[in-house]
């Protein structure tokens, strides 16, 4: 299947440039460019692409807050947005997961990785840059400004816990999967059940929950982040 999306930014020659990376691919169609953040929502509504790529710095309204009224708490039916910027900045991640955001780039990532995010926030996982992830994980830990992460609203279970240290290590459905000794279709169940149970909405809150919570620490880890 065609994953379609959807590409904002207010650059032409950037706008221009990530289309035709994505539409180079075999399974990636880009249905449409918005050069700003209001013009992106409008479109997302109306084309509904599987997913959207959204620079941050934008006129108008910004990537943040289109990410948050596509994506972001109590949205019905939440879009797939990945982030994408120039600025190496933790409050832009931040902000940027926090409003719903799958998956968060720099834009000298490469095509390689482009791709590979789209194609995770298309399939529910999530992708962020290796740069800024173990960072990223550590700051949510050890913020005294970060809000506490609430407890489950159940108990876990053994095989979620185990699941819930793997998804926290970056690996992805399929590697937990060989990991465990478990099917594919077994692994999505528990992924989903932590996001019931978790009160998150995505891979990307799940491993931040993990470690705001001590259950898996970023340095212990930061080694085995594959960021998928």
């Amino acid at each position: 299947m065609m994953i379609r999306v959807l590409v904002a930014d207010d650059q032409e020659l950037v706008r221009t440039g990530l289309s035709m990376i994505l539409g180079a691919q075999t399974d990636i169609e880009v249905v449409g460019q918005a050069a700003d953040g209001t013009e992106a929502v409008a479109l997302a509504r109306s084309l509904r692409p599987d997913v959207c790529l959204f620079d941050i710095r934008m006129p108008g309204l910004d990537g943040i807050e289109a990410t948050r009224m596509l994506a972001g708490p109590g949205v019905p039916d939440p879009m797939a947005v990945v982030l994408i910027t120039t600025f190496d900045l933790d409050e832009y991640v931040f902000a940027g997961l926090r409003a719903g955001a799958r998956g968060f780039l720099l834009k000298d990532a490469g095509s390689e990785l482009l791709a590979q995010a789209i194609r995770a926030a298309a399939s529910g996982d999530a992708l962020i840059a290796p740069n800024v992830t173990v960072r990223l994980l550590e700051a949510f830990a050890g913020s005294a400004a970060a809000a506490p992460s609430p407890p489950p609203v159940e108990s876990l279970t053994e095989r979620e816990e185990q699941v819930l240290a793997k998804v926290s290590a970056g690996l992805s459905n399929g590697e937990i999967a060989r990991e465990l000794f478990i099917t594919l279709s077994t692994v999505k169940t528990h992924v989903a059940s932590l996001m019931t149970k978790l009160g998150v909405r995505n891979r990307v809150e799940i491993a931040i929950w993990a470690h705001q919570t001590g259950r898996m620490s970023p340095r212990a880890t930061g080694g085995e982040h594959r960021n998928r």
